[in-house]
């Protein structure tokens, strides 16, 4: 089974940056989608950005234009850079893995990187 740790949170004013990483350990990083997902406070966890093994990408109507996935499949790591920072993009982020764009994640969680976008 894959498992995932997140890095590269932190405090961030409105309009700033930040980079997430998610290394990935186990077998198979090469066979999933890898998607990065979201958990606010008194929210439901949200998948924010999807990419395929091929490198397709898909992004919430919320994060579009803004966020950008990556991964290096030799690393087995999922990028996420977050430009143009919200407050309402306050959460804890996670990486997981699914079997294809929109299906139910795979693998356990890991502890998450926490993301705080305040003036």
């Amino acid at each position: 089974q894959v498992q995932f740790v997140e890095s590269g949170g932190g405090l961030v004013q409105p309009g700033g940056s930040l980079r997430l990483s998610c290394a990935a350990s186990g077998s198979g990083f090469r066979m999933f989608v890898m998607g990065w997902y979201r958990h606010a406070p008194g929210k439901q966890r949200e998948l924010v950005a999807a990419i395929t093994v091929g490198g397709s990408t898909n992004y919430a109507g919320s994060v579009k234009g803004r966020f950008t996935i990556s991964r290096d499949n030799a690393k087995n790591t999922v990028y996420l850079q977050m430009n143009s920072l919200k407050p309402e993009d306050t959460a804890v982020y996670y990486c997981n893995a699914a079997i294809t764009i929109g299906s139910p994640p795979t693998g356990s969680w890991g502890q998450g990187t926490q993301v705080t976008v305040s003036s």
